[in-house]
């Protein structure tokens, strides 16, 4: 079998409320799902904003745009939920773009 793995970049990171400088202490890369594998989709991304608590984890991911659509959503949710920012004391939004390439 064969197995790919992701490259997930965070090409733009662009703060859409306060706090433009949220500071992030940990990445997860998303896993390249086998459904992309499966239908020969080589590459995609995912335009994703997420609410940071004010102890610095990931409390919500919302998919703002995505190509194509639903191929990459669910990788980007699950490994953007698993981020940590440095704590603020208060809630942020923060909006990320993560662009999936397969690696054979």
């Amino acid at each position: 079998m064969l197995v790919r793995s992701a490259l997930a970049l965070a090409l733009a990171a662009a703060a859409t409320l306060a706090h433009a400088d949220a500071k992030v202490l940990k990445k997860v890369a998303p896993e390249y799902p086998n459904e992309a594998v499966k239908k020969n989709i080589n590459a995609g991304s995912v335009r994703a904003k997420m609410t940071i608590a004010g102890d610095g984890k990931v409390s919500n991911v919302e998919v703002v745009e995505a190509e194509p659509k639903r191929i990459f959503d669910r990788a980007a949710i699950d490994a953007l939920s698993q981020w940590k920012f440095e704590g603020t004391g208060a809630a942020q939004t923060h909006e990320v773009k993560l662009v999936f390439k397969s690696e054979d």
